[in-house]
């Protein structure tokens, strides 16, 4: 019996192997890591809660792709801090200690018509597969892609072949068109009926991308990433206001109603963090 159980702890241990790495950026590494359950139950729009190391920080992560044959997820981490920096460390063949998911709650698709993505820095892995996802329900999906500079936007290539149409926006002007992701939104707003906007990046992006599109009364939805503990709705770190009530990101979002989430209390929640 006790050898069972060791079997088995070193079998979902193996399961977390890291089989890729890649950087996109100095401070954004892509990582495609073994987990054959995972792949195959995952759903545009869920998420994983990574750790490294028994005393090791939950880091939530959103799956940017899965691969069911090769049983691997693909995630996106940006270093931010001393987990962010422990994680982005890791190489192929090293191991995270927990991956567990997926979590929250699967993205609605449906065919709408035409929808506009809009994703902002490391937001565009989170985004893909709800791209893929909107077409092929059979709607007619524009990409907007927005960061700093040319350097820091990412996964062009993986989101062209899903889009009817990609728009990149760098504030420095170094590639694509010089402005921010609203300026985009906008353009596509003002030339043709637009029936769903999907936004995801930094809070402050979504914030100004929901009033814009408020103004255009076009429905928009949100991906909201919070401060997590366990993401099970248990520690309610992940708290936020949407629509006067409460709600939790990780089991009833990540995914909101962006015109209802109060974006200016979820912001200052994550800037008493820093």
């Amino acid at each position: 019996m006790c050898n069972f159980v060791i079997l088995t702890a070193d079998l979902l241990h193996a399961m977390n192997k890291i089989i890729e790495k890649e950087y996109f950026s100095e401070k954004v590494v892509k990582f495609v890591v073994e987990a054959p359950m995972i792949a195959h139950s995952r759903r545009p729009g869920h998420f994983v809660m990574v750790r490294v190391g028994e005393g090791g920080e939950r880091i939530p992560l959103t799956i940017a792709d899965a691969d069911t044959q090769r049983g691997t997820i693909t995630l996106v981490v940006q270093e931010v801090g001393v987990s962010t920096r422990k994680i982005c460390a890791l190489e192929p063949g090293d191991t995270f200690t927990d991956v567990v998911g997926p979590l929250g709650k699967a993205t609605h698709v449906e065919k709408v018509g035409t929808v506009v993505c809009c994703g902002g820095g490391v937001g565009v892995a989170p985004l893909l597969p709800i791209i893929k996802a909107m077409k092929h329900a059979g709607n007619r999906v524009i990409t907007v892609l927005a960061a700093r500079t040319k350097e820091l936007i990412i996964l062009e290539e993986q989101v062209r072949p899903w889009s009817d149409e990609v728009v990149v926006m760098t504030d420095d002007g170094s590639y694509g068109r010089q402005g921010l992701v609203t300026a985009g939104v906008e353009e596509v707003i003002n030339r043709e009926q637009v029936n769903l906007v999907v936004t995801i990046g930094p809070a402050v992006m979504m914030k100004f991308v929901s009033l814009l599109t408020a103004k255009y009364n076009v429905p928009t939805m949100c991906s909201l990433n919070t401060i997590m503990v366990d993401g099970t709705g248990m520690c309610g770190a992940c708290r936020v206001t949407v629509g006067g009530k409460t709600r939790f990101v990780c089991i009833d979002g990540p995914e909101f109603d962006a015109h209802e989430v109060d974006f200016d209390e979820m912001i200052m929640r994550l800037r008493s963090y820093n």
